[in-house]
């Protein structure tokens, strides 16, 4: 994993991508603790700073991620890796550390920023609110980076790499305004739910290669979400709300900097970044294994 770590990372600094990408993100960063911490003597760096300026990460994220898989599956590359001696979680984590530590590189700026407005007559309470916030942040695009992963695996071709990963991030940045259009009751939840069970069908099938097996789990599926939907329908509108939550990538952060310390956001992300390191593993085992 460490070698595996060390050509991932120095990789980004052999061309301008890592540079362009961190000098981006200190920028947009720079720019509002300018504006709104310096000029108007704001403390709150977490809210006026790390908060505005999420949206970058809707750009940075995908960029800094579409080659990690896509680029080995593209060159052939990644026969030689999975006949490596690196097992496919040291490949995995390896990459994703790699991307992790290139995020690290602005956060770092940003401590340097909370430290200047604690320096300047901030308290510290206000210095360890803002170092929370920062942690929080850093966690966010792990999540973030996790994701793209696992997208990057599931092509050869880094463009439908970072657009794949620009899209599901754009989704998970408006789902909270979406989740308000899908309050009309138990029949929409039942309509959702239906599609996701046909899809799981789908990849049941075509994971096995049985036909048969793909409908009768599209059968059961179907029929247990029938029997919810005639005897206990506020639990199934109760799931999908849940599943909408679930689907909020950026919102805990937004509750961790209106509360704080938020210990729900930060499991949050920790799962996340685990549940998407998983599936990228999965799909590399089963690449390997075919």
């Amino acid at each position: 994993m460490t070698a595996i770590f060390k050509r991932e990372f120095r990789s980004f600094f052999h061309g301008m991508l890592g540079y362009v990408l961190t000098a981006f993100l200190v920028a947009s960063s720079g720019l509002y603790f300018l504006a709104r911490c310096l000029i108007y003597g704001l403390t709150d760096f977490s809210y006026y700073t790390l908060y505005q300026t999420i949206f970058m990460l809707l750009l940075y994220i995908p960029v800094l991620a579409m080659r990690s898989l896509a680029e080995e599956r593209h060159s052939r590359t990644d026969q030689l890796l999975l006949t490596s001696p690196v097992s496919v979680w040291g490949i995995v984590l390896g990459k994703f550390f790699a991307m992790a530590a290139v995020f690290a590189l602005p956060c770092a700026v940003d401590a340097v920023m909370i430290f200047i407005l604690w320096a300047l007559g901030g308290t510290v309470s206000a210095l360890l609110a803002n170092l929370a916030g920062l942690l929080c942040y850093f966690l966010l695009g792990c999540a973030a980076i996790a994701l793209c992963e696992f997208l990057s695996g599931l092509t050869e071709n880094q463009i439908i790499a970072a657009v794949a990963g620009f899209s599901a991030l754009l989704l998970a940045y408006l789902m909270p305004s979406l989740r308000s259009m899908f309050n009309a009751g138990s029949a929409v939840a039942l309509a959702v739910f239906t599609g996701i069970a046909g899809a799981a069908s789908l990849a049941a099938g075509l994971h096995t290669r049985s036909f048969v097996l793909g409908c009768l789990t599209f059968a059961a599926l179907c029929l247990g979400l029938t029997g919810l939907f005639l005897l206990r329908s506020a639990w199934l509108t109760e799931a999908f709300s849940a599943v909408l939550s679930a689907l909020c990538l950026f919102a805990p952060f937004e509750d961790f900097v209106n509360n704080s310390f938020s210990i729900p956001a930060v499991v949050y992300y920790l799962t996340v970044t685990a549940v998407f390191l998983f599936f990228t593993a999965q799909d590399i085992e089963k690449r390997r294994w075919n």
